[in-house]
């Protein structure tokens, strides 16, 4: 069974064209040029990965985003324009798993399409996970399951996109030493950090806000000043 994208892009030409070169890779993929009309068809649908474009009629790929994702457990990659850090910064802040600039390069979108497949939980080309192996990870009232992508403070499941559970499973699986952002970059994306990529600061705060970390003094994903994060062991209870 292929797997299944929505392409929401209102440029004809650019969708089309996408379209195919992924259809030539294997992909099954669908076309939504209205961003009000995208929203019903990703519920409807339940594609396994959205390419979502910020610059849509009817609604903006934000509104599109934030609808969506308390109801869609789906891959979301979205569509920015090259150099707005801040478009990158919102996506991700209201859940997008990961973005790329545009104009797109196939061989780029591909790429980085393969790689958030592999780590989403349940789509048609996912793995969920790095080996198959059953890995649970517990500190004190917080638990963290490789196996069922899930995690738990006390009785409590926190709700995490795919891109959010495999930064807190790496936070996690190196507890109590510190992560440059350069390392989880390379981890999660398989790139260097380049000085001004904010993916993970923005996952990292909204983390914090799932976990019930002070954002103020943060003792639960500490920042160590110009050198990273570090998962406490500790501060559990």
């Amino acid at each position: 069974m292929k797997t299944h994208i929505l392409l929401v892009e209102d440029d004809e030409r650019l969708a089309e064209l996408t379209a195919e070169y992924l259809r030539k890779n294997d992909f099954a993929v669908a076309i939504e040029a209205r961003g009000d009309a995208a929203e019903a068809r990703i519920l409807g649908e339940r594609p396994d990965l959205v390419i979502l474009d910020v610059m849509l009629p009817g609604k903006d790929g934000f509104e599109v985003c934030r609808a969506v994702r308390p109801h869609y457990a789906g891959v979301i990659l979205m569509l920015t324009a090259r150099d707005e850090d801040f478009d990158q910064i919102l996506g991700l802040e209201l859940g997008a798993d990961d973005y790329i600039a545009k104009p797109v390069q196939p061989r780029l979108l591909l790429a980085r399409i393969k790689a958030l497949l592999r780590r989403a939980p349940t789509t048609a080309g996912g793995t969920g996970g790095d080996s198959g192996e059953l890995t649970e990870l517990a500190f004190g009232s917080f638990r963290i399951s490789q196996a069922t992508r899930s995690a738990h403070l006390g009785a409590e499941a926190i709700d995490l996109t795919t891109a959010e559970f495999d930064l807190l499973w790496l936070l996690a699986r190196h507890a109590g030493s510190i992560l440059s952002r350069d390392d989880l970059l390379q981890q999660l994306r398989g790139i260097g950090f380049d000085g001004l990529d904010r993916s993970i600061d923005a996952r990292i705060s909204r983390l914090r806000k799932k976990l019930g970390d002070d954002p103020e003094n943060p003792t639960r994903i500490k920042t160590v000043r110009a050198k990273g994060y570090l998962f406490s062991k500790h501060d559990w209870q």
